[in-house]
């Protein structure tokens, strides 16, 4: 789980903050996930499959694929999830999970 973000945008802020208060969220990323967290922009286009925009979460499997069919409810910022939509985040942490078990 590769989570671009920057300490001076205030959205970034918002979603770390829900991102820590979901107790779901942490179990499943202390137990299940390699979290991968990108402060500075990387050039590397395979991490920004729809633009170079934070905070944007992507999935990546074990063959370093990002996982396109695991994005978040904007048409606009596939991979952009909000505080507001914690609950997508979640969901999608699930999916992965069972997706990546599966697939193995």
């Amino acid at each position: 789980m590769v989570i671009h973000h920057k300490d001076n945008c205030p959205h970034s802020k918002d979603l770390k903050k829900a991102f820590v208060a979901d107790k779901t969220i942490q179990k499943m990323a202390k137990e299940d996930f390699i979290m991968l967290n990108v402060v500075e922009e990387t050039s590397d286009k395979n991490l920004a499959p729809d633009g170079y925009y934070v905070p944007r979460i992507l999935f990546v499997d074990p063959t370093l694929t990002v996982r396109t069919d695991i994005t978040g409810k904007y048409s606009n910022h596939l991979y952009t999830y909000t505080a507001s939509n914690i609950q997508d985040l979640a969901d999608n942490m699930k999916k992965a999970k069972v997706l990546l078990h599966s697939e193995l």
